[in-house]
This record gives C-alpha cells, structure tokens and sequence, in this order.
C-alpha cells in the first residue's frame, strides 16, 4: 500500500516542525549510533530509499560518493531535498519505494532511515535491494523497533492522573497493518518481529554485520521529546552485506 501523506498540507506542516526536520541528522536521537556504521562511501555510488530532506544523500555526496540517487514518494520532500541538501552528484527521484527497478550491481550501498516499515511486502523489497546491489555491497537501513510496532497505539499507557505506566506491546507474532496516529493523521504501517527483519536478510544471501537498538545520546535525554526513551527501544538499525549473487 502506497501513502504519500507527506503531500498532505497539514501533515507536512506537522513534519516540518520536528527538530530533525529542522535540525537534520544531528537532531535525530538514532544518528549517534547510526553514523558510526555507514561504510567508506569514497568513489560508491548509493540509493537511498525513503530520502525525505535528503539529509543522507548529501552526507553521502559529502563523503565522496560518486553517485547518490534518492527515492522518495512525496513531491513535497523532495522540493525541500532539492533546496537544501542540493548537490550534483545527487539525484532525486520521486518514486515509491515499492516500484524500485535498477539494473543488476547498480549499486555499492543502499540505506534507508525509517522508512521500510510503510512497506507491506519486506521480502520483495529486499529481493529488489539484492539485485540492485553489487556483490559484496552493502545495506543499512532503520526501521520503528517491532517492540514499538507491536500493539500498534504507539503511545504510553498512563493512570488516571496522566502519569506513564508503561509502554504496551501486545499482539506482537501478529505481524501485518497497523493503523496509527502519527502527526495528526491516521497513517498505515506495518509490523514484523525481529525473526522476519533478520532471517529475510540472512535467506536473501546477505551476512549481518550490525544490530542496534540505539539509544539517544546522554546530552539529549534531558529533552522534553527525549526524557523517557530509555524506558522501551522505538527504533532498530540494521546493516548487512550482500555476499551472493
């Protein structure tokens, strides 16, 4: 299923007004942890699916990458992409993440930052992500932690005073759609345990090389936005080499 509510006035308006919207990697908690995994992108070229502002794609090109193509859905995020992270070697490409085509070894790196778990079919997309990928390339994608999929309300259980009990995780093997409020709107996502993340890559024919369950960095903690995510794990970052053809 296809959503581009990122085209929606209102729901970009919310959006626009994150501060990793606003700030860029440095204010999204995942980068810390994220950034010390990315490979050598010198002389690489890369695709980005799901790249928003475009934020990887230029620290791609900032690196070295040869090439950085960007996939995004939303129109509206790549007229910002274009505007503010515009490079020549990048190329942004409205698309949905779902209909990727490239030829076989298009590519020695695929990232993606929260963005796969809109996808309904994980296992095609990888399957798409294999061919496009030169052998021994790589992927490193980040997805909503499946403990935060689960229930699928994405929000604290609280008392009766509006104090936080605890976070719910419920129906959790039940992978499939989950209706969520997300920034005003009713917004579909799906969810998929750590196995299915996991043994999809491994039954694809590529090697893990990392698995974070990243937590934001102290000097953020104190944070309004921040103060309670040590209390339960909301994303997951994944790497893997492709080792077969």
């Amino acid at each position: 299923m296809q959503q581009n509510k990122y085209d929606d006035d209102q729901f970009f308006k919310n959006y626009a007004a994150m501060p990793r919207s606003k700030d860029g990697l440095k204010a999204a908690g995942e980068w810390y942890e994220l950034e010390k995994i990315l490979p050598n992108f010198q002389g690489k070229k890369v695709l980005d699916l799901g790249c928003g502002y475009g934020w990887h794609c230029k620290y791609a090109a900032n690196h070295g990458a040869l090439e950085v193509v960007g996939i995004d859905l939303s129109h509206k995020m790549l007229e910002v992409a274009n505007k503010m992270n515009h490079d020549a070697r990048i190329k942004y490409r409205q698309s949905a993440i779902e209909e990727i085509d490239f030829s076989t070894d298009s590519f020695d790196i695929v990232f993606s930052s929260l963005a796969l778990h809109y996808i309904s079919n994980f296992e095609e997309l990888v399957k798409k992500i294999s061919k496009s990928l030169k052998k021994n390339g790589e992927l490193i994608f980040s997805v909503e932690h499946p403990l935060f999929t689960s229930s699928g309300e994405q929000d604290w259980s609280y008392d009766e005073n509006g104090n936080i009990r605890h976070f719910p995780v419920d129906n959790y093997y039940y992978e499939g759609v989950r209706e969520v409020n997300f920034l005003g709107k009713s917004v579909i996502k799906y969810h998929r345990t750590v196995t299915t993340y996991l043994m999809t890559l491994l039954n694809a024919g590529f090697e893990l090389t990392n698995v974070i369950e990243p937590k934001p960095p102290i000097e953020m903690r104190e944070l309004e936005e921040m103060k309670n995510e040590m209390r339960r794990p909301m994303m997951l970052i994944i790497s893997a080499k492709k080792i077969s053809r």
